[in-house]
């Protein structure tokens, strides 16, 4: 697996079921001014992805708040999106989502983010690109490892708190805490108030 942080996140021109139920062609390139959680997952129809989507989509306002859009990729298309958001919750499907699902079917999102598995799913990819269109955290999971909704959360916080205050963010860190000055005399007086 490639790294793709602090380069520029490879754009796509995709077709996306929106919120709505409606499909249209989303472009990476248009969110540029928001903060992006871009994740991919392996299948539509399966088991823990829909605990993952379902959970981003719980908690699209908190993302919302922080100028952050959750696009959601998987190598099926959108008509398959659009079958598994109109099936009920309690037999296996989305129900309403809030955010794009973007049909990969040619394969070539899930390979320039280079979560393309050898047999040809995507691994459970998470990417937060900045304002800018840079790619600042990737989280790259096998199949069976589901991811904290809360953890992608917590990484757009301490990505604004360096941006607005030019602190780093030690271990643990959440939003309301205090950073740590990145230099010698800094990182001290972080080490004598919280040790």
């Amino acid at each position: 697996m490639s790294n793709l942080v602090s380069k520029a996140a490879p754009d796509f021109t995709a077709d996306a079921v929106m919120p709505d139920g409606s499909f249209k062609q989303i472009k990476l390139a248009d969110y540029r001014g928001k903060y992006v959680i871009l994740f991919f997952y392996p299948l539509d129809f399966t088991f823990v992805c829909p605990t993952e989507i379902i959970a981003f989509s719980a908690k699209t306002d908190d993302f919302k708040k922080r100028n952050a859009e959750v696009i959601g990729v998987s190598i099926d298309s959108k008509f398959s999106h659009l079958a598994w958001r109109n099936t009920d919750r309690k037999k296996g499907g989305l129900g309403e989502i809030k955010y794009p699902l973007v049909g990969d079917v040619t394969k070539q999102i899930s390979k320039d983010y280079d979560v393309l598995a050898d047999f040809g799913v995507a691994f459970r990819g998470l990417f937060l690109i900045d304002k800018e269109g840079v790619v600042q955290h990737q989280l790259i999971n096998n199949l069976p490892l589901g991811r904290n909704i809360d953890e992608a959360l917590r990484m757009v916080d301490a990505l604004q708190f360096h941006e607005n205050n030019g602190e780093v963010c030690p271990a643990n860190w959440k939003e309301g805490e205090g950073g740590m000055k990145p230099d010698p005399d800094g990182s001290q007086e972080y080490f004598n108030k919280n040790n």
